[in-house]
């Protein structure tokens, strides 16, 4: 164990991949559609984010969810509306998203602000899911404890007998839509000089400065 630990103390790998130039475009939308087709061409799942909340007791809490969707300039994904991270945006809908793309050496933080999206949206994206994921959202009574394993691949059975063709959208699961309000941009560099841009809202624009890394 300890070589293991001593192997991770002396990785000392540099960051050549990229650079980010003061040039970028006058919102951060532009730069995130050029990055992520580019993280789309190289790594393997490039909408994986992770969505940081922090509920009533100020404890942080941070997982993986999928971008889904960009809409209006707008970054959406889909939950239960009662899981953990459904209950910490409500009492406090500040968020934060976090890309990580190591094999281009960049990450992406997006501070915003979390509200549901329309029913109708909801029901788009639901209808366009496998049936399986369908049946799961309602079966799992997710960050809820559950007694058993064979508990839930019962309940999952019985929910494919009551819906033997269309399933309908849970009330309790939907989308939620990101408005962001800060998105720094963080590229790799040699030295560990790495290049951060960030695109901070005021009023309609944006404000763009670099931050030391």
């Amino acid at each position: 164990m300890n070589d293991f630990l001593n192997a991770l103390r002396d990785d000392h790998r540099d960051f050549d991949e990229g650079k980010l130039e003061d040039h970028h475009g006058k919102t951060p939308f532009d730069l995130f559609s050029v990055w992520y087709k580019e993280a789309f061409e190289k790594e393997i799942e490039p909408n994986a984010m992770s969505i940081a909340t922090a509920g009533q007791n100020g404890q942080p809490s941070n997982r993986i969810v999928y971008l889904k969707e960009c809409l209006d300039e707008q970054f959406i994904f889909y939950s239960n509306y009662l899981s953990d991270k459904g209950r910490e945006i409500a009492d406090n809908p500040k968020v934060n998203l976090l890309f990580f793309w190591p094999q281009l050496q960049r990450q992406l933080r997006i501070d915003g602000v979390a509200k549901k999206v329309s029913e109708v949206i909801s029901d788009e994206y639901f209808n366009s899911r496998p049936r399986g994921s369908q049946l799961g959202a309602w079966a799992s009574m997710q960050s809820q404890k559950l007694e058993s394993r064979n508990m839930l691949e019962e309940k999952l059975m019985e929910l494919d007998k009551k819906y033997p063709n269309y399933v309908p959208r849970p009330p309790h699961w939907g989308g939620y839509v990101i408005e962001p309000n800060r998105i720094e941009f963080w590229q790799g560099r040699p030295s560990r000089l790495h290049d951060r841009i960030v695109y901070e809202k005021s009023g309609l624009d944006w404000k763009i400065y670099r931050l030391n890394p």
